[in-house]
């Protein structure tokens, strides 16, 4: 048994004795003082079997509240000490990894504050999955990278949601690099520097990507849209289109395209169902449960000695009192 405060059981045990030792001290002080007055027929009255059996209870409680009080004493000082178990944990993830691609050009100003409250209801329903988010424009930035991190994950796209009041602050701090290169909405560049993102490309994972974007590219990109979706294909990365533009358009028809080449499938942003759609879809992949490295947490093991303390402590109150009568 580990203690995580030995100095502190030291001290509660050696003021413990020192109350005792003191309470001893005062009661054979006062039983020198009643010895030493005279009462005419002491002898015949310590005689009677009434007076001797009341003696003999009161030396066998006197003997009981000392055993009760030592037995108080060593229990609080353990307490105090903190007595600690050690536990071996060995962490579980899914071998699933899920990056959230989000376009931020200014055609999709108006729709970025609900696509990050739809990542935020996703992230929500994962559960062991590592999720990570990368935004463009004309340039791609890692906001995050993979992670089991559901806390951070939420607070991360919280704040990305706080951040999208801009209309009188300038631009949000989240969109800062994303403006580094020529032309806006570049959807290749960044749905490659999505799959990009992905780590241990050699350990078997389900890899997914959530893309969101109207697909309303305006400049020359280094890799298109179809590129970047054989590209990821090539890697085992399957992407599933949101799109918050109308069904049926030319734009929307090409990020359906480029989604189902690799294996994933195209989402209406309106759509009631496209969470739970895109969730299960993401899900359906078979993956396997990964253990992490084992880790050692300490615990507060206190055992059997509050119980030791709590019944010794009433006990000694009890005892006390019949000492006493």
């Amino acid at each position: 048994m580990a203690l995580e405060t030995p100095w502190l059981g030291i001290v509660v045990a050696a003021l413990g004795a020192a109350a005792l030792v003191i309470g001893l001290l005062f009661a054979l002080r006062g039983r020198r003082r009643t010895s030493g007055s005279m009462i005419v027929g002491a002898e015949r009255v310590r005689a009677l079997p009434s007076v001797a059996r009341a003696t003999r209870t009161r030396v066998v409680a006197i003997t009981g509240a000392l055993l009760l009080a030592t037995t108080a004493i060593a229990a609080a000082a353990v307490v105090a000490a903190r007595p600690m178990a050690e536990h071996v944990i060995q962490p579980e993830t899914l071998s699933r990894d899920i990056m959230l691609c989000l376009d931020v050009s200014g055609s999709m100003t108006d729709v970025d504050g609900e696509v990050v409250d739809v990542f935020s209801r996703l992230a929500k329903d994962f559960k062991g999955e590592r999720v990570g988010l990368v935004i463009f424009n004309s340039s791609p930035v890692q906001i995050f990278p993979l992670t089991d991190d559901y806390d951070f994950i939420l607070d991360q796209l919280d704040r990305m949601g706080d951040s999208l009041d801009y209309l009188d602050s300038g631009t949000p701090e989240h969109w800062v690099g994303t403006l580094n290169g020529a032309g806006a909405s570049l959807v290749g560049d960044g749905l490659a520097a999505c799959a990009l993102g992905f780590d241990h490309p050699d350990a078997d994972r389900a890899r997914s990507i959530i893309l969101a974007t109207d697909n309303e590219v305006n400049g020359a990109e280094t890799i298109t849209l179809a590129e970047s979706a054989a590209y990821a294909h090539s890697l085992g990365v399957r992407v599933f289109a949101i799109d918050p533009a109308t069904a049926g358009s030319a734009t929307g028809l090409a990020l359906q395209q480029a989604s189902i080449q690799t294996g994933g499938g195209y989402f209406s942003l309106h759509d009631a169902t496209t969470v739970e759609s895109v969730v299960a879809e993401v899900q359906a992949e078979d993956a396997t449960m990964l253990e992490g490295e084992p880790r050692i947490v300490r615990v507060d093991a206190p055992g059997p000695w509050l119980a030791v303390l709590a019944v010794a402590a009433l006990a000694l109150v009890l005892v006390g009192w019949r000492a006493r009568t």
